[in-house]
């Protein structure tokens, strides 16, 4: 069997479509898989790091201002539309998965004219734009958050979870802290500020790093690769305490693994692995978003007594009180860790592609 997978643009989008695919080449060894993303972004580098054929289309966002990209905006999207139609006259796939972001547009329009089974996966609680417009299209939508029928047509949709890799949960801790090399006496404090990186969780972090010393913490700090360069000059000094800034970090399951408490950003994909690994967690949704979606994210988790919610504004002044406040509380942070568990969906993977395949099962028959 053949299938296109589309869309990208953040590690929000990617990570869950290669999880998808991996439970696809699961479950059939022989399938025939194709991505298809947009160029210039990332998902151009990271779905070929996880073996996957990827095709890149010519597309971009509207800008918020008169811009040139603006002006060629009806062109490009004619353009990739076109190419999107090609694209699956060619490779003839059996269904296409849309996992939001600018790519996943054309290949939708394209496919859903042609009656070609399709089923779009929304990671966030409020809905993407690419996604809203498809919707009536498409045949199944897979959310991970109740409530979703307020954007979406409720009989199409299925209620799963985000797709998560499972091993980022079994990660162990004294592997972590050799492969870290962090010092197994110390607390340790994970800054993740998504795949593209957080100024503001750069900056706090970066200024907090004296504070994080007095305090015998240790610190792993995901930068982002814009961020890395200056970030890796203001932890040199701190080398012998353990307070490592990182461009990026593979091994996400060791560093969940040694993590007492985590810094993060709000994004779908960072929310679910913190529900999955059981962390307690500091959240500072990006207020750079779309309907500021990452709050909404947040107070999922914030309204079931499962984080704690710091905004953007305040971080600068009041993030790492909280933090060294939670990292000196075992209690609340075992509290936290058991009620964010009882909202994790380990199986959200298995579950979009159990309806995949009924998809396809029903329309042939």
């Amino acid at each position: 069997m053949k299938f296109i997978i589309s869309g990208g643009g953040t590690g929000g989008h990617i990570f869950p479509a290669v999880a998808i695919a991996n439970e696809i080449r699961r479950r059939q060894s022989d399938a025939e898989i194709l991505f298809v993303g947009a160029n210039g972004r990332m998902e151009m580098t990271r779905v070929p790091e996880a073996g996957y054929k990827i095709v890149g289309l010519d597309i971009t966002g509207l800008q918020r201002r008169l811009t040139p990209q603006n002006i060629l905006f009806p062109v490009r999207v004619f353009r990739s539309v076109r190419k999107a139609g090609k694209l699956i006259q060619e490779f003839r796939p059996d269904a296409v998965v849309g996992v939001g972001g600018y790519a996943s547009a054309p290949v939708l329009l394209a496919a859903t004219s042609r009656g070609i089974p399709s089923l779009i996966q929304e990671q966030n609680s409020y809905a993407g734009l690419v996604n809203k417009l498809l919707a009536r299209r498409v045949n199944k939508i897979c959310v991970a958050y109740e409530g979703m029928e307020k954007f979406f047509p409720a009989d199409k949709l299925v209620l799963t979870g985000n797709p998560v890799r499972t091993e980022i949960a079994q990660g162990s801790r004294a592997e972590a802290l050799q492969f870290f090399n962090l010092d197994p006496g110390k607390k340790t404090l994970l800054v993740i500020g998504g795949s593209l990186g957080a100024r503001t969780l750069n900056v706090a972090t970066a200024a907090a790093l004296p504070r994080l010393r007095d305090a015998g913490v240790q610190l792993l700090w995901q930068t982002g690769k814009i961020y890395f360069p200056e970030a890796q000059q203001q932890a040199a000094p701190y080398a012998t305490d353990h307070l490592q800034a990182l461009e990026f970090i593979r091994r996400m399951d060791l560093a969940y693994a040694v993590a007492d408490v985590v810094i993060s950003r709000a994004g779908a994909l960072s929310v679910s692995e913190l529900c999955l690994t059981g962390r307690a967690s500091v959240l500072v949704p990006s207020p750079n978003v779309a309907e500021d979606h990452q709050t909404k994210n947040a107070l999922a988790l914030v309204g079931k007594g499962a984080a704690v919610l710091i905004t953007d504004e305040h971080a600068p002044t009041r993030l790492y009180d909280e933090a060294l406040r939670l990292l000196a509380d075992p209690g609340r942070q075992q509290q936290l860790s058991e009620r964010v568990r009882e909202l994790a969906r380990p199986n959200a993977t298995t579950t979009i592609v159990d309806e995949l395949f009924s998809l396809l099962k029903n329309t042939k028959a």
